[in-house]
């Protein structure tokens, strides 16, 4: 079986971790855990790491940080896991959707206007699948609004936008730099992993006290026992951040294998008219978290039935992710029920994704090319 994605970890890693345990230095306390969130900090551009215990809580903590009273709004694209909903949910707030841009999958920048109300404080744009969602239209819109940004960039690690392009000098920035709040996933099939585990990054110093406070149970610093706040115990591991701290060391390395992947994939399947295949655009440079393609309905098939047939030979892949408006736990609430998103809708009938992992080799994916062109000719 070729996996959909399969981590490439090392003898490093394993010096790493083995300190932790020859030190005892495995729970929640340890250099690791302080110089990895340093370190990731940095290389996006921010000044402050608070790592977590995965995405999802990474997430409810920058919401959480908000301090969200009930019926505040959060606008969010329908087209995303569904952390960033319940995220959202479990601070008390409703999250308002837009559908997708047909091109990059990420959020259509231009609906997201008319759907700013009095409630509304905070948009939540979403990086999908390595793309870099268009940060510029959304940042402004923020501004003019007074809202705060939660920038999911849980599947864009080392991805890059070009900020200011229409002026004399833009510039490159990675995703995670650009939130009120950031946010990152080190999931077994991220860029990088630490089995399970996250990280918000910020630049403004109350914000990170407040997040690093909610993942601790809001215990008090001078007093433990006594809390003022309700937090939650979403706290990292030394053996996790080990792992990271370690793989960020070759943070270069990482980005390029997956972008030649990414590469890869296009060239080969370039001349396939039966598959919509990924874009960057041109203010966008990709990490191809995922390699995800939509099957035109032209063929008779679904994304499902694609899977089946490569699942036959041995491949392994991942549906698209199925809209908020859509989730059945979200429908029996009342929510969305009037409410289409046909982007969004498409892409969760007819998306899935190829192997895309680090572990994955020419000879792999070229299987998986010739396996594809023979199900979709």
């Amino acid at each position: 079986m070729i996996a959909v994605n399969e981590p490439l970890l090392g003898d490093q890693e394993l010096q790493y971790v083995s300190e932790c345990v020859r030190t005892g230095w495995v729970s929640s306390v340890g250099r690791f855990i302080e110089e990895f969130e340093q370190s990731w900090a940095a290389y996006c551009g921010r000044k402050y790491g608070v790592a977590v215990s995965n995405g999802t809580a990474a997430l409810q903590v920058a919401v959480a940080t908000l301090g969200l009273r009930p019926g505040d709004e959060v606008i969010m694209p329908t087209f995303t896991i569904i952390s960033c909903a319940l995220a959202v949910v479990y601070a008390g707030g409703v999250p308002v959707l837009v559908d997708s841009d047909p091109r990059s999958w990420t959020m259509n920048v231009e609906q997201i206007a008319r759907k700013i109300t009095p409630r509304t404080k905070a948009i939540m744009p979403v990086h999908i699948y390595g793309h870099p969602a268009d940060m510029e239209p959304i940042l402004e819109l923020a501004d003019s609004n007074n809202l705060a940004v939660i920038e999911d960039a849980a599947e864009a690690h080392g991805a890059e936008y070009l900020i200011g392009r229409d002026g004399r000098e833009p510039v490159w920035q990675r995703c995670g730099s650009f939130g009120t709040l950031s946010c990152f996933s080190f999931y077994a099939n991220k860029l990088i992993t630490t089995g399970e585990g996250g990280m918000i990054v910020t630049d403004r110093a109350e914000l990170a006290e407040k997040a690093r406070s909610l993942r601790n149970l809001c215990f008090q610093p001078g007093r433990r026992f006594y809390h003022e706040e309700l937090g939650f115990n979403f706290r990292i591991t030394n053996l996790q951040a080990a792992l990271g701290r370690c793989q960020l060391e070759r943070m270069e390395l990482i980005v390029a294998k997956k972008r030649w992947i990414g590469r890869e994939y296009t060239k080969r399947l370039t001349t396939l008219p039966a598959l919509q295949l990924p874009v960057e655009e041109a203010w966008a440079r990709s990490v191809y978290w995922m390699y995800g393609v939509v099957v035109s309905e032209a063929t008779g098939m679904d994304a499902a039935m694609v899977a089946r047939k490569l699942g036959e030979h041995g491949i392994e892949t991942r549906p698209f992710f199925l809209g908020m408006h859509e989730q059945p736990v979200f429908r029996r609430r009342g929510w969305f029920l009037n409410e289409s998103y046909p982007v969004a809708e498409r892409l969760a009938r007819q998306g899935l994704y190829l192997p895309s992992g680090l572990a994955l080799t020419e000879k792999q994916l070229e299987h998986v090319v010739k396996v594809l062109q023979a199900i979709l000719d």
